[in-house]
């Protein structure tokens, strides 16, 4: 990635960051993802970039960490288990544009419960910019659960075979092809043994189990090849990534804080548009009232929310309030010549049915309120889902910073192809 595509990403985003106003109530729900966002911007800034390990207990992990630095940095036991927090320490390899490279040991994830596998899954992707799951075997269950969640984040991942020194190639072949029918093809798989060993038999007649020297080479070289092309486009992706995921959530707490004060916006508008449409006989002033009412009511609810909404949204928006006062208008002029046809009808029938000509007033203008509470609800939902949405993809926003991304570096699209794009829970 260029450094002027870079500098195109950074400055907007970091403007992003310096313009985001949280209230109180908003810090304190959204503190630990905005904390978690400050850190990911700051490594962005210093190209700091995170390789982390994950996979169940005893496969291996801080060995084959210990195998990639070239010496005992994390701590690893016969008893398996060891590594009960997070601990990192910095890989010595300069790779240009980037700074600190900082490999990452986790806990298994086979001791604890579903539920916190997927958090402690969803943790590390969040923060990491490129995951190696390690196995010792084929995949079990909770890898499985794990990889789909990691697969979601949308971050590089490789898949690992620890252990290659213990079987044959015939063996590995077939495991190999058993491994990636089940996580997916598209999934890389590499072979190695991070702290292989082999059976001695001493001169007294005992057999030990001697040390050899790791065989780790191929995965250096394929991580370190990935860096080094690649290695500044990561970083960016995730810091937008993670952005995005802070300006999702801001948003539908916003949604969720305000959605009582909207619902009762929108029932007011929808009452008064109904008192209207009920007491006045012509159909022009109808569709002008209610037009105005619906334009009155996008108003309200961008002070409600605190936006602006921008010019394809505010297009978008009248096109919607005009179409449903047509609908209105024509379903009204419907009902009136039928009622004029009725009319007719019971005027030439006796003058007996005095009065009876002006019974289909009732349910016409009951329909036409029916039909006006439901376009001001509908214009209301509809106006909420625009002033969101043009918050979150509005310009030098996460969102349109992620399309710029995709546009300059299509390669981004191999990382981001597994994030489905947002949209905010409507109002019931």
């Amino acid at each position: 990635m260029s450094g002027d595509s870079l500098s195109g990403i950074a400055a907007p985003l970091n403007r992003w960051r310096g313009q985001l106003q949280l209230s109180g109530r908003e810090q304190a729900l959204l503190g630990p993802e905005l904390r978690g966002l400050d850190k990911q911007l700051e490594r962005f800034k210093t190209g700091t970039l995170r390789l982390a390990v994950f996979g169940r207990v005893g496969v291996g992990k801080s060995s084959l960490l210990n195998a990639l630095l070239g010496e005992e940095k994390f701590r690893t036991d016969v008893a398996h288990g060891c590594t009960r927090k997070q601990a990192t320490a910095p890989w010595p390899h300069q790779i240009p544009g980037l700074g600190p490279l900082l490999l990452v040991d986790t806990p298994g994830i086979d001791e604890i419960a579903a539920p916190a596998r997927q958090r402690l899954a969803t943790k590390l992707a969040s923060g990491s910019d490129l995951i190696l799951l390690v196995l010792n075997a084929d995949l079990s269950s909770p890898e499985l659960e794990a990889l789909e969640v990691l697969r979601r984040s949308g971050k590089p991942l490789f898949l690992v075979a620890n252990g290659a020194d213990r079987w044959t190639p015939q063996q590995r072949a077939e495991l190999g092809d058993s491994i990636q029918r089940r996580a997916g093809k598209e999934l890389q798989l590499i072979w190695v043994a991070a702290a292989p060993r082999r059976a001695e038999l001493l001169s007294d007649g005992r057999v030990r189990s001697k040390a050899l020297a790791p065989e780790v080479e191929p995965l250096k070289i394929q991580l370190l090849e990935l860096l080094q092309r690649q290695g500044q486009l990561l970083l960016t992706v995730n810091s937008l990534h993670r952005a995005e995921t802070f300006s999702r959530r801001l948003l539908e707490q916003r949604l969720q804080q305000r959605q009582q004060a909207a619902q009762g916006l929108i029932g007011r508008f929808a009452t008064l548009k109904a008192a209207g449409v009920a007491i006045n006989p012509l159909a022009m002033l109808d569709l002008a009232g209610s037009a105005a009412a619906d334009g009155a009511l996008v108003l309200q609810l961008c002070e409600l929310y605190g936006l602006r909404l921008h010019s394809p949204q505010t297009k978008k928006l009248l096109q919607h309030i005009g179409q449903n006062s047509a609908l209105m208008g024509g379903v009204q002029w419907g009902l009136q010549a039928l009622l004029g046809v009725l009319k007719q009808f019971l005027l030439l029938a006796a003058p007996a049915s005095a009065g009876l000509s002006l019974a289909p007033a009732a349910p016409v203008a009951l329909a036409q309120v029916a039909l006006a509470v439901h376009g001001t609800r509908r214009t209301g939902r509809e106006t909420t889902k625009q002033l969101l949405l043009a918050a979150h993809r509005g310009p030098s926003r996460p969102a349109a910073l992620l399309r710029r991304l995709r546009q300059l570096e299509p390669s981004a699209n191999n990382w981001l192809s597994q994030q489905a794009p947002w949209s905010p829970s409507p109002l019931p």
